[in-house]
């Protein structure tokens, strides 16, 4: 009895798994993004950031509309749904919400970049900007110049985020607050993800927000994602 209900479970899982497979709700990594584009001889890009964000560097062919944006249905409705669809954004959470949007209108094949195009960037691989062919820098923060900024006596606080994310903008007020409650004991140092992409890339920043703690220039507590000011208070007084 028992040999006839794992083989039941066994067929059910593998009937599960390939329904998943078949409804296309593929999530990819960085590297299997890049090599399922290749493969696929006619596929779609679509970016589902700002278009300021776009300007600033995305995947090479991609079409660019804003989730957020009013007419973001309408021109996806546009689209041909027979054809495999790549989406994007900078750290999966919206081009989830596209993914699924897209699914339940009938588009049959949608592959989500895992991550998002920070793990993109994180994986150094290729993309271009509506101003020149390559990113190869940002008129941010460079490493060096980073690298300098922890050149100091007491902690230094690294507040990675962007103006679009809304855990990063509810956590703002709480680092000011540290920041000057605090200044005798932290620096608070805030990086725009989006004008900082090689920078980023550099440090490995994979989601937002991220929170970077270091002391002497080395990296001794992180948190990704909002929390408290409590807790990154407690995080301060035990370092």
């Amino acid at each position: 009895m028992k040999h006839y209900i794992i083989i039941i479970a066994t067929l059910l899982i593998g009937s599960l798994s390939a329904c998943k497979k078949g409804n296309g709700t593929d999530s990819l990594s960085a590297q299997e993004f890049a090599d399922k584009i290749k493969s696929t001889e006619t596929s779609l890009i679509l970016d589902v950031r700002t278009p300021e964000e776009f300007s600033k560097g995305h995947l090479e062919n991609a079409q660019n509309i804003d989730i957020n944006g009013a007419n973001f249905g309408e021109e996806v409705a546009k689209l041909d749904k027979t054809k495999p669809v790549f989406v994007y954004c900078l750290s999966g959470g919206r081009s989830a919400s596209a993914a699924t949007q897209m699914r339940s209108e009938g588009f049959t094949k949608v592959y989500e970049l895992e991550g998002g195009i920070m793990k993109w960037r994180a994986e150094n691989l290729p993309e271009t900007s509506n101003e020149t062919g390559d990113v190869t820098s940002t008129t941010g923060m460079t490493l060096a110049q980073f690298d300098a900024v922890l050149n100091e006596d007491k902690l230094v606080l690294v507040d990675v985020y962007a103006d679009w994310c809304g855990p990063c903008q509810k956590m703002k007020p709480s680092l000011e607050a540290i920041a000057t409650e605090k200044a005798s004991l932290v620096r608070l140092v805030r990086i725009n993800a989006d004008d900082n992409q090689e920078l980023c890339s550099s440090l490995k920043i994979e989601a937002l927000p991220t929170l970077l703690l270091y002391k002497k220039k080395k990296l001794i507590w992180s948190n990704v994602g909002f929390i408290e000011k409590e807790v990154i208070e407690t995080a301060l007084q035990g370092k």
